[in-house]
């Protein structure tokens, strides 16, 4: 077996490889024993493992691994936008009650803009690329976790949007017993300090909306610094797409409508476990007529 290095995918034997990660660091502890630190290829968990727990990942595996990942996600897409042309037909109709009919009368969509700040420069990328296939507008920003806090406030007012994403990586600290304990958690308090310094900028929930956390994040500990959403209720793993669908929902979500939490926490691909927040209202306008200019 060849010697495993940073950027190679692995899983761990201890856990029948049920997760596949990337390394992406090796630490030599001494006696010659390593240990590799590691970040869920689709999940946002981060972890660590001797190296003779890990084992290389065939690129053949890693491929149909990817394959069913996007097939979940697709299957996501078109769940939206079916979701999206019932609603927006229920909003011509608020909008145009009169003749000519609202079939005579083409709309134009305006949904909240996002800005999303990831600890992964990888599932970042995704989640762009997802954005836009959603017709979501976003700007995205790969920060470390624990950089989050100190750079949240001059990127909410250089884009001022309508809802936040704080994201990447967490996980308990190995040998962690007492889960109500934050310091037992690689990133939750580097989410919470970023809520926080977010609601310094912006007090109401309802003007900006925030989905903050990651794997097994310190759910209770986020919605009280002032999250709408977050993760994690049951400290399960989330995947890496849980967080655009979220926002998805509350972007294309009328102004004019609270948004059912059954609804936008059943259309992730984590769900409830994973998923949880509290009442919010949508982000979406519709306009109308639309200009042919």
């Amino acid at each position: 077996m060849r010697e495993i290095k940073v950027g190679d995918i692995v899983g761990r034997k201890s856990y029948n490889k049920d997760i596949y990660f990337k390394v992406t660091k090796i630490i030599d502890i001494g006696d010659d024993n390593k240990t590799a630190s590691l970040k869920g290829l689709d999940v946002r968990l981060c972890a660590t493992a001797p190296l003779e727990d890990l084992e290389v990942v065939e690129p053949s595996k890693v491929a149909s691994y990817w394959r069913m990942t996007m097939s979940k996600n697709h299957d996501a897409m078109r769940h939206v936008f079916k979701r999206r042309q019932e609603e927006r037909k229920r909003g011509l109709m608020r909008s145009v009650p009169e003749k000519p009919g609202p079939g005579d009368v083409e709309g134009f969509d305006v949904p909240g803009s996002v800005l999303h700040i990831d600890g992964d420069g990888d599932y970042l990328d995704l989640c762009m690329t997802t954005y836009k296939q959603l017709k979501i507008p976003a700007n995205g920003y790969h920060i470390a976790e624990a950089q989050q806090p100190e750079k949240i406030n001059k990127l909410l007012q250089e884009h001022r949007p309508d809802l936040l994403v704080i994201t990447g990586h967490d996980g308990f600290v190995k040998g962690t017993k007492d889960f109500s304990e934050i310091k037992n958690y690689h990133n939750s308090k580097n989410f919470v300090n970023s809520v926080k310094a977010a609601r310094s900028y912006e007090k109401s929930r309802d003007d900006l909306v925030i989905f903050a956390g990651a794997c097994q994040s310190h759910y209770e500990a986020i919605l009280s610094a002032g999250a709408n959403f977050a993760s994690s209720p049951q400290r399960v793993l989330i995947h890496a797409f849980d967080p655009v669908f979220v926002v998805e929902k509350v972007s294309y979500t009328s102004i004019y409508d609270p948004i059912a939490l059954r609804d936008v926490i059943a259309g992730t691909i984590t769900g409830f476990d994973g998923i949880g927040g509290m009442e919010t209202r949508g982000k979406h306008r519709l306009g109308v007529p639309l200009s042919p200019y």
